[in-house]
């Protein structure tokens, strides 16, 4: 039923260089995590929750797919007729741990379990024709939802993928307070494109039908319905979201946002080996030291660069610029282009062939 997931290279122990007592201060802090969560879930099953699968775009070949999802509770009526947790409860609902999950593709199914943070993440044989697909999920109690995947046909050679903070949507906000801004606070109404980006997009996507389009980002799951109602109302091409979980863990007290790219992009390119991607991201964090890591270990699997400057005010609210002046000749080969905007990253592209 299974295939074997592509491995991704082992970061290095964060654990390393931490005091003798960190360890013993992690784990009473996963403990005491550990205790909330239990008692947010008593609390929510005597309010009347139910368990939500919360379905999210994924991708995969004509013989395999990429299934992921989240089981949370949630109340019946922050819940659309189709498995949708409408609006701010898709921030405060209290993932089911280890679920078990029904995952109907095509004519097969399959029976899944969700991890300790709700989260469904796993590799599926299937046998699909290039294109969208709509996959169903349902958990035990749950009404069933529905998750698109995207089969890349295997003549593709092209594809995208793209930060999403700073690169198609502007935040303007200090980075100490983003991520809490983003899941509490800020309706995706609220939130801004980056000019030309989408347009951007959509012309790449139009110049090489069939592009994958991966949006990979540091924020956490919980935000991935705002994500997608951002994308879609700003006229963003659709493609997976790829994107991370918070908060401690056994072996360190902060997943690592630069590890989690670096290991979705050594899997794309084991997934995808036919494949050379264009990978977008802006110089306020550290994308650029990212794709170019990516670049010289990938040479052959990298199309090119595309880096979105930030304004003097963005900069500083981003904690400053990444200095990078690698050229093509220590990128692999791969061209490296940076504009302020999505049109002007377009008139480069288009100069290389891109567009």
């Amino acid at each position: 039923m299974f295939t074997r997931k592509p491995q991704s290279p082992t970061p290095q122990d964060p654990a390393a260089g931490l005091p003798p007592s960190a360890p013993a201060v992690l784990a009473a802090v996963v403990r005491a995590g550990d205790v909330l969560h239990s008692a947010r879930t008593r609390i929510a099953n005597s309010g009347g929750a139910l368990p939500t699968v919360v379905g999210y775009t994924g991708y995969g070949s004509t013989t395999w797919v990429r299934v992921l999802a989240r089981v949370v509770l949630t109340r019946t009526t922050s819940v659309s007729p189709r498995g949708k947790v409408r609006g701010w409860q898709s921030f405060t609902s209290v993932p089911v741990r280890n679920s078990e999950v029904q995952v109907h593709i095509g004519e097969a199914s399959h029976t899944l379990h969700a991890d300790a943070g709700g989260l469904v993440d796993v590799v599926l044989e299937c046998s699909l024709e290039p294109g969208w697909h709509t996959i169903t999920l349902q958990a035990p109690g749950s009404v069933r939802a529905e998750a698109r995947i995207q089969i890349v046909d295997p003549e593709t050679t092209f594809g995208i993928v793209s930060d999403i903070d700073d690169t198609v949507m502007v935040t303007a906000l200090p980075r100490p307070l983003l991520a809490l801004w983003n899941t509490l606070v800020l309706s995706e109404r609220a939130r801004t494109p980056t000019p030309g980006m989408a347009v951007l997009y959509d012309r790449i996507m139009a110049h090489n039908p069939g592009t994958p389009l991966v949006y990979l980002s540091t924020g956490a799951w919980n935000v991935a319905p705002a994500l997608t109602r951002f994308l879609a109302r700003n006229l963003y091409p659709d493609g997976a979201l790829l994107l991370t979980d918070w908060g401690p863990a056994k072996q360190h007290w902060f997943r690592s946002g630069r590890d989690h790219k670096r290991n979705n992009l050594a899997r794309l390119a084991q997934e995808f080996p036919h494949v050379r991607w264009l990978l977008v991201g802006d110089d306020g964090q550290h994308d650029p030291e990212i794709y170019a890591e990516f670049a010289r270990a990938h040479p052959a699997q990298t199309a090119a660069i595309a880096i979105r400057q930030l304004s003097p005010s963005e900069a500083l609210l981003a904690g400053g610029r990444t200095v990078d002046d690698a050229d093509s000749a220590h990128l692999g080969g791969a061209q490296k282009v940076s504009a302020p905007d999505g049109a002007g990253l377009a008139q480069q592209l288009e100069l290389h062939g891109f567009l």
